[in-house]
């Protein structure tokens, strides 16, 4: 039982790794294309986290980042559910309330990073959702 224990949290750290890895690989990226990197991993209490808030232009930009190593569970970008649009929707909502942004024009982007024998496929799929 410990040795479970302790490869799953193994597992888990590994896996908290690549998704750091890939949410700088993707500000890097967002940077490249003349985003300006708000803010990174913004929380709201217990409500979750957006990885990105950027600005394109005039344009609040709240990014998920997806990240992996196989597609075993299917694509990166996969993994954004209903339940994930909604709950950074709401997250959003706070950040904008938070710094006292009104009237802002918004988007939700998904960035999703395939890393596969070495090679790393970036999608960036505007307006997302």
């Amino acid at each position: 039982m410990q040795q479970e224990d302790r490869e799953g949290r193994q597992w888990h750290r590994k896996q908290q790794q690549i998704g750091a890895w890939g949410e700088q690989y993707a500000a890097r990226y967002l940077q490249e294309q003349g985003y300006e990197i708000i803010e990174r991993n913004y929380r709201y209490g217990r409500f979750g986290e957006i990885d990105i808030v950027a600005r394109d232009g005039d344009i609040w930009v709240f990014v998920e980042v997806k990240t992996r190593r196989s597609h075993r569970f299917g694509l990166p970008e996969e993994a954004v559910t209903l339940a994930k649009q909604t709950q950074l929707r709401k997250l959003a909502v706070a950040f904008l309330t938070e710094y006292g942004i009104e009237d802002a024009a918004c988007r939700f982007d998904v960035i999703s990073i395939d890393i596969h024998k070495g090679q790393v496929q970036l999608r960036h799929l505007p307006d997302a959702f």
